[in-house]
């Protein structure tokens, strides 16, 4: 029901004249249900100023809200449906997008985990050694280390994933699949690097490992 403050006060002109609300629709100035709203309005409001609706009201309060916002930091990878089922032990039945909209509030949005290598605690330990004991090195004393690293390569196919273009029904079409192998041959390489540039890379010997 969306008029003008014109129509609106062209309606209530009209009225004031004697005009019936039937008599007012003949003219197709509004659907015949808006005029008769719009005079009941004015007859219990004195005006022609539609008040704005205070909308569905929040199914939860802030103090509900920190506590789904705890529930998702305690568990990052917790899924809104599962923290649905949790609010709702709390006395907050809502949907799963509702739980998204609140974390969305807050600057919680759903992203992809990034992937990190497993650090035990002696591997922290090691590191956190290291970054002490180096930490004043300058430009120049980086500039006598070589870096080195080694990494495996598939012969066949990718190792990772592949996008595709592709129309609907041409899943398995066969410019649109990545064929894959059980036991793909793949080679093991070496290089090096250090600030004058970069070493020549080396191919390893099967189940050679260089940096050991």
């Amino acid at each position: 029901m969306v008029t003008c403050k014109e129509t609106r006060a062209v309606i209530i002109a009209l009225r004031k004249k004697g005009f019936t609300g039937k008599d007012i629709a003949a003219s197709q100035i509004a659907p015949k249900s808006t005029i008769y709203w719009i005079i009941k309005n004015f007859k219990e409001s004195g005006s022609i100023v539609v008040k704005k609706a205070s909308g569905r009201p929040r199914k939860s309060s802030k103090c509900q809200d920190c506590l789904l916002k705890l529930i998702q930091l305690l568990v990052r990878g917790t899924i809104s449906t599962e923290l649905a089922q949790e609010w709702q032990q709390a006395g907050v039945s809502a949907s799963a997008r509702t739980v998204r909209r609140r974390l969305l509030e807050d600057g919680l949005v759903s992203r992809r985990a990034a992937k990190k290598p497993l650090l035990s605690r002696k591997n922290i330990r090691d590191r956190l050694i290291f970054g002490k004991r180096y930490r004043d090195w300058a430009a120049e004393d980086w500039g006598k280390v070589i870096f080195s690293d080694e990494s495996p390569f598939c012969l066949f196919g990718a190792s990772g994933k592949k996008l595709v273009r592709r129309r609907q029904g041409e899943r398995y079409h066969q410019s649109c699949v990545m064929p894959t192998v059980k036991h793909p041959e793949t080679i093991h390489v070496w290089g090096s690097f250090l600030t004058k540039g970069v070493g020549s890379l080396t191919i390893l010997p099967k189940n050679t490992a260089m940096n050991k």
